[in-house]
């Protein structure tokens, strides 16, 4: 699963998702691509869930370009402790995601399998998506 080699701050605070997303809203690398409707926190295991998916699909064929990654991390107590005495220890990681954002990006294979592929990895995330095709110049 993703997660940072090193960070500045071992706890963030939650922070706002608001607005569209300014950077990494085209596609870039591949031909298709999964691009959020929503805002969200899109954890490791759901990232790592989506690109299994992808890659079944097409048999390990083409190209996947995960488009995002896990800098956030997300902290919580342990269960049955009393309220107060600081904050928890960090938990998990999670990649802030705005509406426009495209998460996944696909390349190599026919139209009908990526879309479905891209599909079966939008099942797999906690936010709507749609699949998008790239828009030659």
């Amino acid at each position: 699963m993703l997660a940072p080699k090193r960070v500045k701050h071992r706890k963030v605070q939650k922070g706002r998702m608001r607005g569209k997303s300014h950077r990494g809203n085209s596609i870039s690398f591949g031909q298709y691509g999964i691009m959020a409707l929503e805002a969200g926190w899109i954890t490791s295991r759901q990232i790592e869930a989506a690109r299994v998916a992808i890659t079944r699909k097409v048999k390990r064929g083409g190209k996947v370009w995960i488009r995002i990654f896990p800098h956030k991390p997300v902290t919580k107590k342990p269960a049955e402790v009393r309220m107060g005495k600081g904050k928890g220890s960090p938990e998990y990681w999670v990649a802030v995601v705005k509406p426009g954002r495209i998460m996944f990006e696909l390349g190599g294979v026919s139209p009908t399998l990526a879309k479905q592929a891209l599909r079966l990895a939008g099942f797999k995330l906690p936010i709507k998506t749609k699949v998008i095709e790239r828009l030659e110049a």
